[in-house]
């Protein structure tokens, strides 16, 4: 038979000095070799190819993360155990949770946080300690009082200087707030948090006065849009030029959000293998405009695919005014942004990012529905998305009330047009199925879903 060995290849003179270097691109190389075989194994049609994908990628996860604690305990095993800091007691807690939750024992707790078996031990007997200086303690005191029983303690003592501790535990106590000693004592020894410059009502004023703000008066009536990256690894840096992977998939999912300015709801999302042109983009709007409704304005930043002529005729040609966030000004479009930041601390960045897209939608799909139905909104109130109440426009052809127009009636609105109410089409049953859906989720059915036009 013939030889069937590799060729031999020379090396090159003063390989030496270039290993390191080497290694980094070799390593770089097989990460973009695997990401490229998970991806065709994502979209496989055989069911075994995908998992063998999804079980691949986690078992990479797995061990990178074990890497890294082996890299980082290995720098604290050479310092002196003398030396070596010391375990804050909210850690203290954290450790001894995760010896209950994993069943070690005092030597493979010790060992895994490279301390001495007595010190885990030490913490065990001294776990019920109370006070402020306990050797173990929760993140935050289950015990802890408000604030403003704090500010309570301290104006008594303003106010009644010849109250002491014990007086001021008294009084509060025929009052109904018990308090000891010991935490009325440690309350008039905190000092009282001054307000920062930001915070005084002219600072505020002058804030307001340099920003401008957009109003929305209505649902339906401000929208924004933009793009936003979300990497299937953990990044895209490279050893070769230009210092970075392609922004494409499989190495990324580009994304494409519609939030509406006044109630915070999601409009409509798009996942896109690579980044969409303007063409996309104008695709998008219109599939999400038909399922909901149009807005007056579009909010948006400056990228290529909303600051071109196409764009701009295309917003003209529906009556709709595009406004441009300030490029490097803070704030210009910070709806979006801040949804796109809890999209992906909040969703996406807790999982591990799918390769195949039905499995990206499905899980974009989760988040969004999580936050136009459960999620409060601090702009709201506090309120959930979902049970804020309809606010209708107001009308004033009734004559103002106390200053405020008054709301008109569905019933005087017919009376002041002279109009019989119109009688409503019937619906189909999958109409009516699709409208009912779409009144539970927040979002669009899937059978005519804008928010996800694979491109």
């Amino acid at each position: 038979m013939p030889d069937q060995s590799p060729p031999d290849l020379p090396v090159p003179p003063g390989w030496p000095k270039n290993v390191k270097s080497a290694v980094l691109h070799v390593i770089s190389l097989a990460q973009y070799a695997i990401a490229a075989t998970r991806g065709w194994a994502a979209d496989a049609l055989n069911p075994r190819a995908r998992q063998a994908a999804e079980d691949d990628q986690l078992k990479q996860e797995i061990q990178l993360l074990r890497e890294e604690l082996r890299i980082k305990n290995a720098r604290l095993a050479k310092i002196d155990p003398r030396h070596r800091p010391f375990y804050p007691p909210t850690e203290r807690m954290a450790i001894l949770e995760l010896k209950a939750a994993r069943g070690w024992s005092l030597a493979q707790a010790a060992r895994v946080f490279l301390v001495e078996p007595d010190t885990i031990t030490m913490w065990l007997k001294r776990i019920d300690e109370n006070d402020s200086s306990a050797l173990v303690q929760l993140p935050e005191p289950v015990n802890k009082f408000p604030d403003f029983v704090r500010h309570i303690v301290q104006r008594l003592k303003v106010l009644c200087p010849s109250l002491g501790k014990v007086k001021i535990a008294q009084v509060l106590a025929r009052a109904g707030l018990h308090l000891c000693a010991t935490t009325v004592a440690r309350m008039l020894k905190a000092k009282t948090p001054t307000p920062k410059p930001t915070d005084t009502p002219a600072a505020k004023a002058a804030v307001e006065e340099s920003s401008r703000v957009v109003t929305a008066k209505r649902p339906n009536h401000v929208w924004h849009i933009d793009l936003t990256l979300v990497p299937t690894g953990s990044g895209f840096w490279a050893p070769w030029l230009p210092f970075s992977l392609p922004q494409v998939w499989p190495f990324c999912w580009w994304v494409a959000a519609i939030v509406d300015h006044f109630s915070r709801k999601v409009m409509g999302v798009a996942v896109f293998r690579k980044q969409p042109d303007s063409k996309q983009v104008r695709e998008f709007l219109a599939k999400t405009i038909r399922t909901t409704a149009k807005p007056k304005y579009i909010i948006c930043d400056q990228g290529s695919q909303f600051w071109c002529l196409a764009f701009k005729r295309w917003c003209r040609r529906r009556g709709i005014k595009p406004r441009f966030g300030a490029v490097g000004h803070y704030g210009s479009i910070a709806v979006i942004e801040r949804f796109i930041r809890t999209l992906k601390e909040e969703g996406l960045r807790r999982i591990l990012v799918p390769l195949n897209l039905r499995k990206m939608r499905d899980e974009v799909i989760a988040t969004i529905r999580w936050y136009n139905i459960r999620r409060p909104h601090t702009s709201l109130g506090g309120w959930k998305r979902s049970r804020r109440k309809r606010v209708w426009p107001r009308r004033a052809s009734t004559g103002p009330v106390g200053g405020v127009p008054k709301p008109m009636s569905r019933p005087m609105m017919r009376r002041v047009a002279g109009k019989s109410p119109a009688r409503q089409p019937d619906r189909s049953r999958r109409t009516r199925a699709t409208a009912a859906w779409s009144l539970t989720t927040g979002i669009a059915s899937p059978t005519s879903l804008p928010c996800l036009t694979p491109i």
